[in-house]
């Protein structure tokens, strides 16, 4: 979900003279039992499931069941792809005991599928969006060539991260994902007011999000996400040069199932 043009320079430009970065109030190394405290690096953390909820209504990602995001992508090459974001009516119960709502993120060049990837996310009593791993798969001429990637909070030393916090606010620092050697990003919310503007519409509340990697130490991507909508945008501004922005989102009728292309499931 990652083109070069004026209005992206000045899009990040705008933001590196606007955003004020502050440091985050980091945990103390000591695990977590309930909501309310954010995952930093490998730190371990121990999460009730009681306190968490597959009704996933945080204002700046709402995950309403039957939702289509539309995405338009240009990769650093030009290239253009085709995502497709699909909050399912599927859950998915997760080796450390939470339930979680599956969201399905498929990837087209043209006709073709190229990536297919299966979310899974759960809010916790605060409204923190959690992610708790995914199912992913890429694609040459119909055939899986890769499921890098893959991971589920509890198996195999993976733990969850947060997508999105209950109440983000410029300097906040959180893990977004661990599974060492495999997936292992960080987030910092830059700002809570942003301005962007994509097909879709105009907004002027967006949270802005710093999204790094330890494992792509050059890479740093900027998500925007609108009030009531969710993610808007994706830059990358430094490891590499490309583009995501929302074009559309449409209503899932019942039975239709979630290809975009009404291929089988």
């Amino acid at each position: 979900m990652k083109t070069a043009t004026g209005a992206r320079s000045a899009a990040i430009a705008a933001i590196a003279a606007s955003c004020l970065l502050v440091n985050a109030c980091a945990m103390d190394g000591s695990a977590v039992s309930s909501a309310g405290s954010l995952p930093q690096g490998d730190d371990p953390v121990t999460l009730d499931p009681a306190l968490f909820t597959t009704d996933i209504d945080n204002p700046y990602w709402p995950m309403v069941p039957g939702t289509r995001s539309l995405y338009r992508e240009v990769d650093e090459g030009g290239a253009e792809h085709r995502v497709v974001v699909t909050i399912t009516t599927d859950t998915k119960q997760i080796a450390n005991g939470i339930t979680a709502r599956v969201v399905r993120d498929s990837v087209y060049r043209g006709e073709e599928l190229v990536e297919d990837t299966f979310d899974w996310y759960a809010q916790d009593a605060d409204g923190a969006i959690w992610y708790l791993g995914e199912d992913t798969a890429e694609f040459e001429k119909g055939a899986i060539v890769s499921t890098e990637g893959s991971f589920e909070a509890g198996v195999d030393g993976a733990m969850a991260g947060v997508a999105m916090p209950g109440e983000p606010a410029p300097g906040l620092q959180y893990r977004q994902e661990f599974y060492r050697g495999h997936a292992e990003d960080t987030g910092e919310v830059m700002r809570t007011t942003e301005l962007v503007d994509v097909p879709f519409g105009h907004y002027e509340d967006a949270v802005t999000t710093r999204d790094t990697s330890s494992i792509e130490p050059g890479a740093v991507e900027y998500k925007f996400y609108a009030r009531g909508i969710g993610p808007v945008m994706t830059l990358d501004v430094a490891g590499a040069s490309g583009r995501e922005v929302l074009v559309d989102i449409q209503t899932v009728p019942p039975g239709a199932g979630t290809d975009p292309l009404g291929h089988p499931d």
